[in-house]
């Protein structure tokens, strides 16, 4: 959607890290918005969220992206999209990124998602349907490119990713 400064960093703030849960209706519809964007013509749709570990989530107030998911689908759905929301890997415990430097963050990232059990591609309804990965803020992607590998081992290659907001590189990192 954005870079991660300003208003939509001010939102995304305060719905995740203050728990105000009533931003999580706007920012899903503009997550929604991103997916479409992402998408192109309407087409069934596999949205799968980045997963949290518990020690984020009971410090979050809560599964923050998967309500983000839920709203998102909720306003795909209204405008025609089929939609289905998937949950097939659980992030296992690791150091909060937000302490860590971008190699910091790539080696945590890799050992950091296991697929759930069950055979997601036959049951969850991925035939013909475009399997997108959600998440909030991408820093260096490399949670997105473990999540996107432990997909691809369950048959579930994601098409495309799509994200509220994108920090900015910084000179000399």
């Amino acid at each position: 959607l954005g870079p991660y400064d300003g208003v939509l960093r001010e939102a995304l703030l305060a719905y995740k890290e203050r728990g105000r849960h009533g931003l999580a209706r706007p920012l899903g519809a503009l997550l929604a918005e991103v997916v479409a964007v992402a998408v192109g013509p309407v087409r069934p749709v596999l949205l799968v969220g980045v997963p949290d570990t518990a020690a984020a989530a009971r410090a979050r107030y809560g599964d923050h992206l998967g309500r983000l998911t839920r709203h998102a689908a909720a306003r795909l759905r209204a405008a025609g999209w089929p939609v289905r929301v998937l949950r097939p890997v659980r992030a296992l415990p690791r150091p909060d990124s937000v302490t860590l430097d971008s190699a910091g963050r790539a080696r945590a990232a890799e050992a950091a998602f296991r697929l759930r059990s069950g055979p997601f591609a036959a049951t969850g309804g991925a035939a013909g349907r475009t399997v997108v990965l959600l998440d909030d803020i991408v820093t260096t992607g490399a949670t997105l490119a473990a999540v996107s590998r432990t997909l691809d081992a369950a048959g579930l290659a994601p098409a495309t990713v799509a994200v509220l907001a994108a920090t900015r590189k910084r000179q000399g990192s």
